[in-house]
């Protein structure tokens, strides 16, 4: 008679046990399903993302190979360093001359 009591006292700790497996193995699974995920941008050789496009605070991030690097926007509308290097005129029949100075 000592064995059927002692099979029919379940032990909850067990169950909590076997979900706690159980959800482990559903986040490795999705954690797995993303990091191959053919969508990510960042998985092809050369990238460049644009971040808040047309906004005072825009932010360029351009990936090469192994390198990222990031280009924020100081919220002026061409601004930045640099000299003048030649004009461009716009001719009678919509193409485009560029005059090196």
């Amino acid at each position: 008679m000592k064995l059927l009591e002692e099979d029919e006292s379940i032990n909850p700790a067990l169950s909590v046990v076997n979900l706690v497996d159980v959800f482990l193995v559903l986040i490795a699974a999705l954690l797995i399903a993303i990091a191959q995920n053919p969508m990510n941008p960042f998985a092809a050789e050369n990238v460049t993302v644009i971040k808040n496009a047309g906004e005072p605070d825009m932010e360029i991030i351009v990936k090469e190979g192994t390198t990222i690097e990031t280009y924020k926007s100081n919220g002026e509308i061409g601004g930045g360093e640099g000299t003048k290097a030649g004009v461009a005129y716009k001719m009678a029949d919509g193409s485009i001359v560029y005059v090196p100075e």
